[in-house]
């Protein structure tokens, strides 16, 4: 494991919302945990030779990054010029987007549709746990940004919504 994978993983613990991960390959132990008091995080690395003692390597700590709730989508005012009056719904997580309850299932949300605070509007998975994404706000579908069973990035646009 090389130092861009652990620095990703340690990107990945801190936009999932996790506290603790830890993870025992071969040669390496890795043990990350954020949400400390003072909200740094600690990752611990230990490269474990074959026959000899432990010699343990801490890893130079990524900016820590709060950990955004699971359950209501980030929103963020438009501004660009053509779509300055619509609101972007972001994801809250990185994950895999679903938009429908169940493969046989009707979607959550179409264009078109219009929504409430508290509606659901998706599925994001996350570490094979399941997080419906609410809206916080309300209004009308205008555009959907991410395609069914698609992975998408934290702060990913996903929706915009005309708010009148």
């Amino acid at each position: 494991m090389d130092l861009k994978e652990i620095q990703n993983l340690i990107k990945f613990v801190a936009k999932s919302g996790a506290s603790e991960v830890k993870l025992e390959m071969d040669d390496v132990k890795i043990t990350i945990k954020t949400g400390s008091e003072d909200s740094k995080e600690t990752t611990f690395v230990q490269h474990i030779p074959v026959g000899n003692a432990v010699t343990p390597q801490p890893a130079a700590p990524a900016p820590a990054a709060p950990a955004a709730p699971a359950t209501p989508a980030a929103v963020v005012e438009s501004s660009s010029d053509d779509n300055s009056k619509y609101i972007t719904i972001k994801s809250p997580i990185i994950g895999t987007l679903y938009r429908k309850p169940s493969p046989d299932k009707p979607t959550f949300v179409e264009v078109g549709d219009s929504i409430k605070e508290g509606d659901v509007l998706c599925i994001i998975e996350a570490m094979k746990l399941f997080n419906e994404i609410e809206s916080e706000v309300s209004g009308k579908i205008v555009k959907v940004l991410v395609d069914d069973s698609s992975p998408v990035e934290f702060d990913q646009p996903l929706f915009l919504v005309d708010p009148s």
